[in-house]
């Protein structure tokens, strides 16, 4: 590859001229989320369903199992591969043990449906909602543990100086390799293009990019959670973005890298989001992995959103999920435009403010897609998951998803 000398450009400190972006409080950007959040599970909630009175499943006859897990495929057949005596014994029982398959192996859980008439768990019946949070939350979690265990890793070097050199290889490999014709533009030049006639709409880009992320992905699940035809599709689309995250965070833990505005000043980025007072909330703290440039969850997420949403279009479907209705052209073209929009919008502002290379984004499509054909890989946790909700005495909520479209 070429030396790093070449990628360099003469410095010199830019001509600002566009008023600062609006400044958020700090406590706006949580505020929204929760928001959103309550907002979904009110929306979502199961109507009819009185937390306060026993007995009282105002819900579809067929949707009720007391053994129902994150995904139809996974039903309750404790019954099958029993000898008879087995069966007999176990048919007399008021609350029989779950089968789950785990890496080809049978293991039986703990029963949860005796505790169905805690209160806790009519909570979750009435709002099944709060499920979903957890586990994002949980997914959350994991994100901010990635700072911490990339620096115990490279505790014995500096891990600055390391991420800076993925950096500029990342750089060298889209300028110099023999797959360079893919980015015949480069990251620079796009910036330099909103940084010269075009600063207000960069400043729009970096409001775009402090806000969409949290609160719009936040958004989106919330919304499909409702939309989705079935539960069953949307528990895809989250299985796949949360393999998409832990692709992604181990990648961030192992392989440090430094976004472009981190870079000496001598290679011609500038820090846009910082320049411009836009920092979103969920971008400082000790906790928040700033050497996290590859992949780009920002792209990874709306390309799993955009592909969701031209999904949702029916367009490209033959027959449809049962109980749902094609939609009109108007709002089938609707949903096309904006599965495209979205993620080319989120591309070219990952770009424009320097926080992300392209081949950042080209990464994050591969890791989304190898989640989308690995998503399934989360069954093996349902077994954990039994043991996790008979600990906290928890009977877990039947999904309301497509509930609108059966009624």
């Amino acid at each position: 590859m070429a030396s790093t000398t070449n990628m360099t450009v003469p410095w010199e400190e830019p001509d600002w001229s566009s008023a600062p972006a609006w400044k958020l409080p700090g406590w706006a950007e949580p505020v929204m989320v929760a928001s959103i959040l309550i907002g979904s599970m009110v929306l979502t909630r199961r109507r009819g369903y009185r937390i306060f009175a026993r007995r009282d499943y105002n819900i579809l006859a067929d949707d009720f199992d007391s053994a129902r897990s994150s995904d139809d495929l996974l039903a309750r057949d404790f019954m099958m591969g029993r000898d008879d005596d087995s069966i007999d014994s176990m048919s007399t029982m008021k609350n029989p043990p779950k089968k789950r398959r785990c890496c080809g192996t049978a293991v039986y859980t703990p029963n949860t449906s005796r505790f169905a008439d805690y209160y806790h768990s009519r909570i979750l019946q009435r709002f099944p909602f709060l499920i979903e949070m957890f586990y994002w939350i949980i997914t959350y979690a994991f994100y901010r543990s990635t700072a911490l265990l990339s620096n115990a890793i490279f505790s014995k070097t500096k891990i600055w100086d390391i991420a800076q050199d993925h950096a500029l290889s990342i750089l060298e490999f889209e300028q110099y390799s023999w797959l360079s014709f893919l980015w015949p533009v480069r990251e620079r030049e796009v910036q330099q293009w909103f940084m010269h006639g075009h600063q207000t709409f960069l400043t729009v880009l970096n409001r775009s990019y402090a806000l969409i992320h949290i609160p719009g992905t936040v958004g989106f699940i919330a919304w499909y959670y409702y939309a989705a035809p079935s539960f069953n599709t949307f528990a895809r689309v989250r299985r796949t973005m949360t393999l998409t995250n832990l692709f992604a965070f181990i990648i961030f833990i192992f392989y440090p890298c430094m976004p472009p505005r981190f870079l000496p000043q001598e290679y011609g980025f500038l820090d846009s989001v910082g320049h411009n007072n836009a920092q979103s909330v969920w971008m400082s703290g000790k906790y928040v992995n700033s050497l996290a440039a590859m992949p780009s969850m920002h792209f990874g997420y709306s390309f799993c959103i955009g592909c969701t949403l031209v999904y949702h279009s029916g367009i490209f479907r033959r027959t449809l999920e049962p109980g749902e209705q094609r939609k009109s052209k108007p709002w089938a073209i609707f949903y096309i435009l904006l599965g495209i929009a979205y993620p080319c919008w989120i591309l070219v502002t990952i770009v424009a403010t320097a926080n992300h290379y392209f081949l950042d984004a080209c990464v994050a499509t591969l890791v989304a897609t190898a989640a989308f054909f690995c998503n399934k890989v989360f069954f093996v946790l349902i077994p954990l998951e039994d043991l996790l909700l008979w600990c906290l005495r928890l009977e877990k909520p039947i999904p309301t998803t497509g509930y609108a479209l059966r009624r």
